[in-house]
């Protein structure tokens, strides 16, 4: 590739990064479009996200999304905290909103009149023979916040991934009729792009090794045979779609030369990591409890100390016990090297410091330290908190709570008549009913939201800076939504509804806030379940 190819490539990677911000900024209005009364839990979102997707327009040199997201932090300015959005205001953000729609539109986002569209998500592709069951799975995933399309021929899906990259494609392995035709349609399509689209195979006849091969060597991410319900299929289509952002790795570098520290920091943040640099070592402790890193890149030789005289301090410190630990040196003593990493290093870096393999060591280190913590703070069959962590992390709100004069509420959810789920249609629907209002909070709530499973078919939702009034308003509108949600059994379809209760923290702890949301939710099922209960009612 010559260096005008590579620039372009550059060119185009950053644009993505600024147009991904862009749609942030739109789903996080159309969210709180949805929810008028709770509007004002959605204005500190909308407005960090304004602000990051200024810092990126400029940064990449975006004029237009510059200026679109220069003109909303503006105008959230004028929108005051815990106060509802005047009409005046409301219009003059939706004009801003259109503009920056225009500045991020695709090809892919007109109709067939030409008109722009607004989309939460970018596509998911449903490539079936059976028609019947695609309009099924469209309409499951629309009620999860995906934008679905359905396919007939080869050629309008080869056209349609042409104009839009699809997040994911659901893909029949013989779509077009013939054995493995589907496979052969995803060869040729893989071919056209830089990274590989996540395809989700099923299959009817044909679950041979050889087919499964096949399918796995073209970018296959799952193989069902024969084929599964919907429910399963759309808790799949979740895990390989970009509407679970991975969020940075948060790292911390120590380091006493301010040239190397300089150049560490540019190299993670151009990764897309989050980086603190020290110069100091004595400033190790202060920047642990503030930062709270996930890894931790140590110089090995400062003036005052060691990096493993440094490791073995954090390493007394049980929060931080499991945190990963990379030292930076030029010592090339092999010996001295495995000494250092036995005294709580994790890995050894030689400098000068290969940006690639920086990357490549930290990503590495960070998967596994993320996979691990997971592990240990939540539910393994829905993904969310475990009870233990909610706890914690609802101590950990009341903090902020206090010391920022905000308000917090705490919501507790129950399932209605979950055990007549079981007895009638078995264990594993239970599980999927369970999984399935998990996936439907998570994607409803905002990322600074804490959703915990308290237990059996219980819920607990964390909502930071939110009214009780606001909180019920959400919780209500998620309630009525999940109410209407087919919940599939076989050749069967069934609707599951939930009970809530919720309290606003009056400055009293954390079990007394938890015990006020759970006998607001004793009350909503007394009143005959499927409601939202405040305790203040």
């Amino acid at each position: 590739m010559n260096d005008e190819n590579q620039k372009e490539k550059l060119r185009l990677h950053f644009a993505r990064r600024v147009t991904t911000q862009a749609r942030v900024v739109l789903d996080t209005w159309q969210k709180m479009r949805a929810h008028p009364d709770g509007a004002p839990a959605f204005r500190n979102d909308l407005s960090a996200a304004a602000e990051k997707l200024v810092r990126y327009a400029q940064r990449f040199e975006m004029e237009k999304h510059a200026i679109a997201g220069q003109r909303l932090v503006e105008l959230l300015v004028r929108w005051s905290a815990d106060t509802s959005l005047e009409p005046t205001l409301m219009d003059e953000l939706q004009a801003a909103m259109d503009a920056l729609n225009q500045s991020t539109q695709r090809r892919a986002d007109q109709d067939e009149t030409g008109s722009p569209r607004t989309f939460r998500r970018t596509p998911v592709y449903v490539a079936i023979s059976n028609m019947e069951m695609a309009s099924r799975l469209i309409k499951q995933l629309e009620f999860f916040g995906f934008r679905a399309s359905a396919f007939d021929t080869q050629e309008s899906l080869v056209e349609a991934c042409a104009l839009h990259k699809p997040e994911t494609i659901l893909m029949d392995v013989n779509f077009g009729g013939t054995a493995n035709a589907g496979i052969a349609t995803v060869e040729k399509l893989q071919g056209r792009h830089d990274t590989p689209i996540p395809i989700v195979f099923m299959s009817d006849e044909d679950g041979t090794i050889q087919t499964r091969l096949r399918a796995s060597r073209c970018g296959g991410e799952e193989f069902f045979y024969p084929a599964v319900d919907p429910g399963q299929l759309i808790e799949k289509i979740e895990t390989y779609t970009h509407g679970n952002t991975v969020e940075p790795y948060r790292v911390l570098v120590l380091d006493d030369s301010r040239a190397q520290a300089k150049f560490m920091e540019t190299v993670l943040k151009k990764a897309g990591m989050t980086a603190h640099i020290i110069t100091d070592p004595m400033q190790i402790i202060t920047a642990l409890e503030s930062f709270a890193p996930e890894i931790i890149i140590l110089d090995m030789y400062m003036p005052g100390c060691t990096g493993m005289e440094i490791a073995r301090v954090i390493r007394q410190q049980d929060r931080f016990h499991s945190v990963p630990i990379i030292y930076l040196s030029a010592e090339d003593d092999v010996s001295k090297q495995l000494h250092a990493m036995s005294l709580g290093g994790d890995d050894f870096l030689t400098k000068p410091i290969d940006p690639k393999h920086l990357i490549a060591t930290i990503h590495n280190r960070g998967r596994r330290a993320r996979s691990l913590l997971a592990l240990m703070i939540r539910d393994s069959l829905t993904g969310l908190y475990n009870h233990t962590h909610t706890l914690y992390l609802l101590d950990q709100e009341i903090v902020k709570a206090r010391q920022k004069g905000h308000s917090l509420c705490f919501a507790m959810l129950d399932i209605d008549y979950f055990k007549k789920v079981n007895d009638t249609f078995g264990h594993p629907i239970g599980d999927r009913v369970l999984r399935s209002l998990s996936m439907f909070l998570k994607q409803r709530l905002r990322k600074t939201d804490h959703i915990g499973r308290y237990g059996g078919e219980e819920f607990a939702i964390i909502l930071p800076d939110t009214r009780e009034s606001d909180a019920r308003s959400v919780l209500n509108e998620i309630r009525e939504r999940f109410s209407e949600l087919l919940q599939p059994a076989g050749d069967r379809e069934f609707n599951v509804t939930f009970s809530s209760g919720v309290a606003c923290w009056q400055d009293d702890s954390s079990q007394a806030l938890c015990e006020r949301a759970d006998r607001a939710l004793y009350n909503a099922k007394a009143q005959g379940r499927n409601c939202v209960i405040a305790a203040e009612d």
